[in-house]
């Protein structure tokens, strides 16, 4: 006599759903989210560099004495519109033997050959602070140099700096409108993958309803519960993204100037926030969705 198969099969428990296919969808989705996080801090990093290095010339009286160098470097130095770094003026001298060993160097040209003489004029180069970039100010900013007695010219490439102040600020909004829609995109990915998860939990719901559990309690484990899966693929998420951080470092020359760690760990405390508070968010309004469902609408 054949013995009977007993199939033991396990109650569900309130809570319970899918862990590994709600953990991957949200890791997925946070280190998309992370990576293109990353890229907009790389994108600033790079605007701030080319930036500091937006720079105008100050060219000298050929007549020019040394005192009266002196106090030309000193009166720009005391300027409000000259990049200071750990309160150092960025300022640099170039004298005019050194510009004509330069433009023999690039050139291969010596113009003594047909002028007789260096034509060129000690100049100071001056890197420029952020908040005065823009043509009108650069504008301001020449007039008031070459108001300056020992000052011969000022000159700056106005057309680069128009076209770097334009760029940037097209890719800014580029970048901050593909991150709301992406932001929008991941919330209800993760949404849709809780919300099918949740689905099979449906008439579990229902019979706590009936045997008169609290709403509070029915909820509380799935949002427990949710809440770890969103803890845990923000923790997995941005394990991912230092390990392809590193990575690329390896590959990337200099890639890593382009990396402030400490604004990258916020990135990973947010989106390990982030994966937190979805969990969560979706959750609960998941199972008050099914809280409030007749008996028909659960099929």
């Amino acid at each position: 006599m054949a013995e009977k198969e007993v199939r033991v099969r396990k109650k569900k428990k309130l809570g319970s759903y899918p862990s590994v296919s709600v953990i991957f969808s949200i890791t997925l989705s946070l280190f998309i989210i992370g990576l293109f996080g990353l890229l907009l801090l790389h994108t600033n990093k790079l605007s701030e560099i080319i930036k500091d290095n937006i720079e105008i010339q100050v060219y000298l009286n050929k007549d020019i004495t040394q005192n009266q160098r002196i106090q030309v470097l000193k009166t720009l130095s005391s300027k409000d519109y000259v990049l200071k770094s750990d309160e150092e003026a960025q300022i640099s001298f170039v004298s005019k033997e050194t510009a004509e060993k330069k433009f023999i160097e690039e050139t291969g040209e010596d113009f003594k050959d047909f002028l007789g003489e260096n034509p060129l004029r000690d100049a100071y180069t001056v890197k420029i602070a952020s908040d005065f970039q823009n043509a009108e100010k650069l504008g301001v900013i020449k007039q008031d140099l070459e108001e300056m007695s020992a000052v011969f010219e000022v000159a700056y490439s106005e057309n680069l700096v128009d076209s770097i102040n334009k760029n940037m600020t097209k890719i800014g909004l580029l970048l901050l409108s593909f991150a709301s829609i992406l932001l929008l995109v991941v919330v209800v990915l993760i949404n849709n993958t809780i919300k099918l998860a949740l689905f099979s939990q449906r008439f579990l719901i229902r019979s706590m309803q009936l045997v008169g559990a609290k709403s509070s309690f029915i909820q509380r484990p799935f949002i427990t519960r949710a809440l770890l899966y969103g803890l845990i693929g923000g923790i997995i998420a941005s394990g991912i993204l230092y390990s392809v951080m590193q990575y690329a470092n390896t590959k990337v020359q200099d890639l890593s100037t382009l990396q402030e760690m400490n604004k990258i760990v916020i990135l990973y405390i947010i989106l390990i926030a982030l994966g937190g508070f979805i969990g969560l968010a979706s959750t609960y309004r998941a199972v008050k969705k099914y809280l409030r469902l007749s008996l028909d609408e659960l099929y």
